[in-house]
């Protein structure tokens, strides 16, 4: 699990610099002030939850035992928060299809439990 979270944060976090880039440089003058502020919402969360999953990742990488439920749960609650939260805002700004919004708070709250999952998880380290 260490190299699927180390992997896919990296991965997020890169296509976070990239979509930033992207808004900032191709879509400027494309879309409304509103739309590129919901953009920069998702790749500034989607960075956020990339490095959160780097730190899974690093914690799995040095936990001598098997690692607590709660924290390979934090990985994957990040991971379904990006896609969700993420991914419905960047659909919403490009696309302005309003229901896409409803989706957001789905993923905030796969943030939230994540982040409840890893300070449990934080608990039950044993170095």
């Amino acid at each position: 699990m260490t190299q699927i979270f180390l992997s896919i944060g990296a991965i997020f976090g890169g296509l976070s610099v990239a979509g930033g880039a992207f808004a900032s440089h191709a879509l400027r003058e494309k879309i409304s002030d509103r739309s590129l502020e919901i953009f920069e919402t998702a790749a500034r969360y989607q960075m956020y939850h990339a490095l959160a999953l780097l730190l899974v990742a690093l914690l799995l990488s040095i936990y001598q035992q098997s690692p607590p439920p709660t924290l390979l749960a934090s990985g994957w609650l990040f991971i379904i928060g990006i896609a969700l939260f993420s991914g419905s805002l960047y659909a919403l700004s490009l696309t302005n299809v309003k229901i896409l919004g409803a989706i957001a708070p789905l993923g905030g709250a796969a943030f939230i439990v994540g982040w409840g999952a890893l300070a449990f998880a934080a608990w039950s380290l044993k170095y």
